[in-house]
């Protein structure tokens, strides 16, 4: 199996790489623009809000999601979560049950749509579908990373953008995760300022157990080094990262290697709830994982907000 990472060149202004593949970006946008002319909307009889990025994984829409779950259930409304079936995001749909989170997978999100509304759900909260051009969308949030941003700003293949920041002129709600970005949001605010912006972070449970230890670090995410760095930020002791690409099918052989460099160093094995998922049924017993909460500044006007799309 081919596994593949995010080139280096996406991260930079301007390179030679990226530069040579514009032609095959303005293509792919071109095409793109035809296919969300041509696309018939649907107009569902419940609320839908969308969280989603433009940005290639990594943005964080996962843990905005359970908070979003979180802060309708405390409104009374029956949220659940929306997301077309993916086998290689079987580990999402694991995240989700194990919060008690409900969720309906579809190979078609209309159809999971319909589903949701005949059990009764009074709100869609749509897990990634940004793209989808066929759902209207009430509301929709796009995901950014305060490491990543917006990469070099070119679209696929040239950079990490799945359209280009101009599309966020008919978005609601920016959420950045990490600290603020003032280029960021003069960026987003040239294209619409009608857009609000806020930010979140990543709040670690039981990080204790973890302190005054040797950890062996790994991760299958869209940004493995973010997974990285929040464990650096708390001051625990990472002696090894290893980096595997987004949505990693793990083998024996995968975590045999992995248990075989913990073993040898002494150190003990941590890894995100997600990639955890993904283990579990090998039955490797010495794996830990960090779960993480999301904080929002400004959480209430956030809800005030998200109240106003969904009455």
């Amino acid at each position: 199996m081919i596994k593949l990472f995010k080139p280096n060149f996406w991260k930079k202004r301007i390179s030679f790489f990226a530069i040579i593949l514009l032609p095959l970006s303005f293509l792919i946008q071109i095409l793109s623009l035809i296919k969300n002319i041509i696309v018939k909307k649907h107009k569902f009889s419940v609320p839908i809000i969308c969280v989603g990025n433009i940005y290639l994984g990594g943005t964080g829409k996962t843990p905005l999601v359970v908070k979003l779950i979180e802060l309708l259930d405390k409104i009374n409304r029956k949220p659940v979560v929306i997301k077309k079936f993916y086998k290689k995001h079987q580990d999402e749909v694991e995240l989700y049950k194990s919060r008690n989170n409900k969720i309906i997978t579809s190979l078609s999100r209309s159809q999971a749509i319909n589903e949701a509304i005949n059990k009764k759900f009074d709100v869609m909260i749509l897990d990634d579908g940004l793209q989808d051009r066929s759902i209207k969308k009430d509301l929709s949030i796009v995901c950014f990373n305060e490491s990543q941003l917006i990469g070099n700003g070119y679209t696929i293949p040239s950079g990490p953008l799945r359209e280009p920041l101009s599309s966020l002129k008919d978005k609601q709600i920016v959420l950045i995760n990490g600290k603020r970005s003032h280029y960021l949001e003069e960026k987003i605010h040239k294209i619409s300022k009608n857009i609000n912006i806020y930010y979140s972070e990543y709040v670690p449970s039981k990080i204790e157990k973890y302190k005054n230890k040797k950890l062996l670090a790994f991760a299958g995410i869209g940004n493995p080094e973010n997974f990285f760095n929040l464990l650096k930020k708390y001051k625990l002791d990472i002696r090894h990262e290893i980096s595997f690409p987004d949505h990693h099918f793990y083998s024996e052989k995968d975590l045999k290697i992995i248990s075989k460099i913990a073993e040898n160093k002494d150190l003990n094995i941590i890894t995100t709830e997600k990639d955890f998922y993904r283990c579990k049924e090998l039955k490797l017993y010495n794996i830990n994982y960090l779960s993480v909460s999301l904080i929002i500044n400004n959480e209430d006007k956030l809800l005030d907000e998200i109240k106003n799309y969904i009455q």
